[in-house]
């Protein structure tokens, strides 16, 4: 196993004429890496539009329009749109959608438990976790702190905590009746002996003005990225449901074409799409249709140039999907079966769980043609319903056409997922045809 970035041999062999280690998946090994929390996805996202010139925009100040990029930033949500000079109310809006978060565990109030000699972490399972998977590994915690006059900080461990799974001398029949685990009795982290206090821990470094008193922290699995495979053709590595997604839409918003048009570029990358989306951070609240709103009104336009404007406009909603599984393919559709490396998923449900229609499919065929990559479907066997994305709440937030995409990976929703090395590049390349071509 190689780790992404770490000097190894480059004579590994190539996938799509490009070395596994290339520099983009470099760079998403670093992304990864330094967004183990929703919130340091978004602040890493910043961080990088900051470097690259971009401005960021506080909600509460008059709205920037002017040619060039902004961004506004809030906990683990971000907007990031370019004005071309050619803008105005007549533009339309090119978005791609993704999110943050991932499947894991969140600290509960008043975390810190001491049974039977043991400092544990009192955890609440935050979305829909491979709970085994998260077992005999080495976590650390992330997210943010808030003091008493609402002042953030965010923060992370190295590997402090583990869930140690039971020996099999002790649950003999493990293997044959399979692993089960109780969310609440048996999935508690261990932290320590006693030793030190656990906010001691956290604090360490901080530097807030009053004192804290709020958190949102997860557990996050410190393995770094890696490309493994006997020709390097997979990518293994935590959260890439859904930093896959914004890592490509975040580099292909980052390398404009020189001739763009007058179409107005968004990134919107949102928190809580694992939970159901349901918050001010998450596709279902107002943000971004508060920032395409604000920059019409800031290009001149009245309601009704606004209502035109997201009549011409589109979304990519990006998000991760399923690759046939070579030990479980009854769980699949008997005649769809994505592979890694067989380039990104156009996702398709006729229940909406996906918000793909046959406007969306002829969009993102388009685009793969001129980025040059393949395309695979994704369809669900029919009994076993999928899951969903922001693409139905988006499209149903601002009405725009929306179409449902993403490299296709093995153990979705594992603490360690994998895709591949293919798909990650050309997913960037889409995503760039998409917002500039």
């Amino acid at each position: 196993m190689r780790q992404v970035g770490d000097g190894a041999d480059d004579s590994a062999a190539t996938v799509g004429g490009m070395q596994p280690d290339s520099d983009e998946l470099t760079d998403l090994s670093a992304f990864v890496q330094a967004s183990p929390s929703a919130y340091h996805a978004a602040a890493e996202t910043a961080r990088r539009l900051t470097a690259a010139g971009w401005s960021p925009q506080p909600r509460t100040e008059a709205w920037d329009v002017s040619p060039g990029g902004h961004f506004t930033l809030r906990g683990g949500a971000l907007i990031a749109w370019w004005v071309p000079e050619s803008a105005d109310t007549r533009s339309g809006y090119r978005i791609v959608g993704a999110h943050t978060d991932s499947p894991g565990f969140k600290l509960k109030p008043h975390p810190q438990l001491r049974r039977h000699g043991w400092d544990q972490l009192g955890v609440e399972v935050y979305g829909g976790p491979l709970l085994a998977s998260w077992t005999d590994r080495d976590l650390g915690l992330a997210g943010r702190v808030v003091d008493r006059l609402g002042n953030e900080a965010l923060i992370r461990t190295e590997a402090v905590a583990r869930i140690p799974q039971l020996a099999i001398h002790l649950n003999r029949s493990v293997n044959a009746d399979g692993l089960k685990l109780d969310p609440q009795a048996h999935t508690m982290p261990i932290i320590g002996l006693g030793e030190r206090e656990l906010f001691d821990l956290l604090l360490d470094g901080v530097d807030l003005p009053a004192d804290p008193v709020g958190f949102d922290l997860h557990t996050y699995d410190t393995q770094p990225p890696a490309v493994i495979g006997a020709g390097g053709e997979f990518f293994a590595s935590a959260r890439l449901d859904n930093l896959s997604s914004v890592h490509a839409g975040l580099t292909a918003l980052l390398e404009p074409a020189d001739d763009h048009g007058p179409e107005i570029r968004v990134l919107a990358i949102f928190d809580h799409e694992e939970v159901g989306s349901a918050s001010t951070t998450g596709a279902a609240g107002p943000l971004l249709e508060e920032v395409l709103r604000r920059t019409s009104l800031g290009l001149g336009a009245d309601e009704e140039q606004h209502l035109a404007m997201l009549a011409g406009s589109s979304c990519v909603s990006s998000d991760a999907g399923h690759a046939v599984h070579p030990n479980y393919a009854e769980y699949h559709d008997p005649a769809n079966h994505p592979l890694l490396n067989g380039g990104p998923l156009l996702k398709i449900n006729a229940n909406q769980r996906y918000a793909t229609d046959g406007v969306g499919a002829a969009l993102w065929s388009r685009v793969c043609d001129q980025a040059g990559v393949r395309v695979q479907p994704f369809v669900s066997n029919n009994a076993i319903p999928c899951g969903s994305t922001i693409g139905p709440i988006t499209a149903t937030r601002i009405g725009v056409t929306t179409v449902d995409v993403g490299v296709p990976l093995l153990s979705m929703h594992s603490a360690r997922e994998l895709a591949g090395t293919g798909d990650l590049l050309d997913l960037g390349a889409a995503l760039r045809a998409y917002l500039w071509l």
